[in-house]
């Protein structure tokens, strides 16, 4: 799951245009990574984005017009690859350096958030009538039985 919180901010805070997107995607699916973490994440994340797309747009131009940088920009964007990830944009920079700068952090603190909902929070939602009933479900069975 925090995993899944992780990549979602990645995805959520980035413009979702991208060869990053893709590859997000694909490391969710093939990795069978937490599918509704990763939606909420995402969702979570992509209104987060909206305030703050200025301050990472600035961070992207400045990243972009370093002087040190100038090889690096002009090699990739000679080339196929460098035109997919799009890292010429200021929005799609700066954002994808706030978001890994970040990822670390939010991933170790959902984990423990985790651990602590599974410890503390998890009996109690489960004796509710209402988890009960859907868990008695035939369609909570099938869910189920996708996931093993």
């Amino acid at each position: 799951m925090a995993f899944g919180f992780t990549l979602g901010m990645l995805m959520g805070i980035t413009p979702w245009l991208g060869l990053h997107s893709l590859v997000l995607l694909f490391v969710v699916l093939f990795f069978r990574i937490n599918i509704s973490s990763f939606m909420v994440a995402w969702a979570l994340f992509a209104l987060i984005a909206v305030p703050l797309a200025v301050p990472m747009a600035t961070l992207g131009e400045s990243l972009l017009s370093q002087d040190s940088l100038q090889g690096l920009w002009r090699a990739m964007y000679s080339t196929p690859f460098g035109h997919l990830t799009q890292f010429y944009h200021t929005l799609t920079l700066g954002s994808l350096m706030v978001g890994l700068a970040f990822s670390p952090i939010l991933l170790f603190l959902s984990k423990y958030l985790v651990l602590q909902y599974r410890e503390k929070v998890m009996s109690w939602v489960n004796k509710l009538k209402l988890v009960q009933f859907l868990k008695g479900s035939r369609f909570y069975r099938l869910y189920a039985a996708m996931g093993e």
